[in-house]
């Protein structure tokens, strides 16, 4: 293995939820404005995954806010990124979903998948 390999290894987040295409999750981001540090959360529908599993991956996330729709682009292994968090998980037959981009808040609804009930004997 390479040095160049190792060190992106290393840098590679641990603690990541598995995160695809039509999840709605939550991204705590850190921001810094001058010597102050506060952590700014972004909610919306993950439209993308790019680039697989290694240091340079990322994904799009997508919402409406004030009728306009705001996409973002987050490198998934940043060191600015705190957590991600998966609020809800939708079934969808795309890896890409800009098509959502067209549709109206009403068309775009998704289908959510929900866990059977399990009973206790």
């Amino acid at each position: 293995m390479k040095k160049l390999d190792k060190f992106n290894k290393k840098q590679l987040k641990k603690d990541l939820p598995d995160i695809r295409s039509g999840y709605t999750v939550r991204v705590h981001q850190k921001i810094k404005e001058g010597d102050k540090q506060r952590i700014q959360v972004f909610e919306g529908l993950v439209i993308a995954k790019k680039h697989g599993k290694g240091i340079n991956a990322t994904i799009t996330v997508r919402r409406v806010s004030q009728g306009f729709g705001v996409e973002r682009i987050f490198p998934i292994h940043a060191p600015f990124i705190e957590k991600i968090e998966v609020i809800k998980k939708h079934k969808v037959r795309r890896a890409k979903l800009y098509y959502i981009r067209k549709k109206s808040a009403k068309e775009s609804r998704l289908k959510e998948i929900k866990k059977p009930n399990k009973k206790k004997k």
